[in-house]
């Protein structure tokens, strides 16, 4: 039965999300962003606010007690520039600390993200029949819930805030000036750290069905699956190939050496290494090959046409197997455990033993 191509069971693998990453598909909220910093610029202000609004105070009272005074043009810059300058002192912090919720939010979604490619422009984006699509995809229609419970959430805290603050402000009336500037500043600033708060969770929530998305997005149908192996590893006949010529390589060299071997040590039937010893051209005895599972049963097998003696040794098998490299001399360690077979081997032939390599 033909699969269905939009039969997505099979989790993203680390390139496709990695392609997905470069091409700058990402999950991420600008809502999440958005709220953080309004929730970081009202609790900014409600904790450094006294201090700006000092300035301001006494900025306003400066200018209404000068009056009317004539300027040359030398006055009057200084007098426009030296409060904006202090003015950039008290909000210099502010504007520092909405810069980092802004940067913290964004890397706390999508981690360090620099795609200069994203800024050119996408022919496909300005594509009505695509537009057309995009309007009734799932995520606008997610998008208008989110806007529609925004608009809500706004709404009921606001208005919950202000019933909640109604006697402060009805006794608003009754406060001296200053008391109540801070009165008229203090309620709408809390009023609005608690519905950037509401906004945030929201936000949060947007987040979370943006992450589910993209996850949903990324998963592959079996065809993908297969492309994708395909790509990466090669067509698979190919590779196969590719092995039987590896496979056969092995074999014929070992057919063209197993006839120098001395001996074969087996473990018995997992392993296999073939040793070879002239003490004419070599210090210590070799391993010329060695094998695991079908490799070491055709090293038995050849060994066994060409008249090899196989020997069973266990832990020797496993320690040449491990620690011995083809074409290298044995460990040390070895050599009185090698000479014993040697000794034995040889005299199977009927020949004299000759000097293992000190």
């Amino acid at each position: 039965m033909a699969e269905s191509f939009g039969d997505k069971k099979h989790e993203a693998t680390p390139h496709r999300r990695q392609q997905a990453r470069e091409q700058g598909h990402v999950a991420r909220s600008h809502d999440l962003v958005a709220a953080a910093v309004l929730v970081g610029a009202i609790g900014a202000i409600l904790y450094m606010g006294e201090g700006l609004a000092r300035f301001l105070r006494g900025y306003a009272e400066h200018q209404l007690r000068m009056g009317l005074v004539e300027f040359d043009g030398g006055d009057a810059a200084a007098w426009l520039v030296a409060p904006l300058i202090e003015l950039g002192k008290h909000l210099l912090p502010l504007l520092a600390i909405m810069a980092v919720v802004a940067v913290a939010s964004h890397v706390g979604q999508t981690g360090f993200l620099f795609l200069p490619e994203r800024a050119r422009l996408d022919w496909n984006q300005i594509n009505p029949v695509n537009g057309f699509r995009r309007i009734f995809s799932l995520t606008n229609f997610v998008k208008l819930g989110f806007g529609i419970g925004k608009t809500a959430v706004v709404l009921a805290v606001a208005g919950a805030c202000l019933w909640l603050d109604r006697d402060r402000i009805l006794a608003a009336g009754t406060l001296d000036i200053p008391k109540l500037a801070s009165e008229m500043i203090a309620i709408p600033l809390w009023t609005a750290l608690k519905i950037g708060a509401a906004l945030l969770l929201l936000a949060l929530l947007d987040f979370l069905f943006q992450y589910w998305k993209h996850e949903s997005d990324l998963r592959m149908t079996d065809q993908e699956l297969r492309e994708e192996l395909k790509t990466l590893q090669g067509d698979p006949q190919i590779a196969a190939r590719r092995r039987a010529v590896q496979r056969q390589l092995v074999l014929n060299r070992l057919i063209a050496i197993m006839p120098n071997a001395d001996f074969v040590v087996t473990n018995p039937t997992e392993l296999a290494v073939a040793i070879q010893y002239d003490m004419r051209t070599m210090p210590a005895p070799v391993v010329i090959a060695k094998g695991a599972g079908v490799l070491a049963q055709r090293i038995r097998r050849l060994a066994l046409e060409h008249g090899v003696p196989i020997i069973e040794r266990k832990e020797l098998a496993r320690a040449l197997y491990r620690d011995v490299d083809v074409n290298q001399p044995i460990p040390t360690e070895q050599y009185a455990a090698v000479a014993e077979i040697l000794r034995y081997v040889y005299q199977l032939k009927g020949q004299p033993l000759p000097g293992v390599g000190a």
